[in-house]
């Protein structure tokens, strides 16, 4: 079930799903806000040798306090475009951190 306010949760029986927009070679790690239908999510990493990716479930990990072995990359691996799915992460858990601005 996706979210009409926040089109970039999706939940459904097997987990949580984010549909994020990654930003690489940014200044700091951080959850940028919206784009489009995306949570955007800067990264200070670049976007080779899977370095970005594995930064992305770095942060995702602090951000909502799981295991980083609880993150997938479900789609998008090559692309800034990317579904994510989160383990044992209620939804209420990632507006409370985009509340926050969350920068790690």
């Amino acid at each position: 079930m996706q979210s009409k306010s926040l089109p970039f949760i999706i939940q459904k029986e097997e987990g949580l799903y984010l549909k994020v927009f990654v930003q690489p070679r940014s200044s700091r790690n951080q959850i940028a806000g919206v784009h489009g239908d995306r949570l955007k999510i800067t990264l200070t990493a670049p976007p080779v040798e899977d370095r970005a990716n594995r930064a992305l479930i770095e942060f995702l990990s602090k951000v909502f306090g799981i295991k980083k072995s609880a993150i997938t990359i479900k789609h998008g691996e090559t692309s800034r475009k990317k579904l994510v799915r989160l383990e044992g992460v209620p939804a209420e858990t990632v507006i409370t951190a985009m509340d926050k601005s969350a920068y790690i």
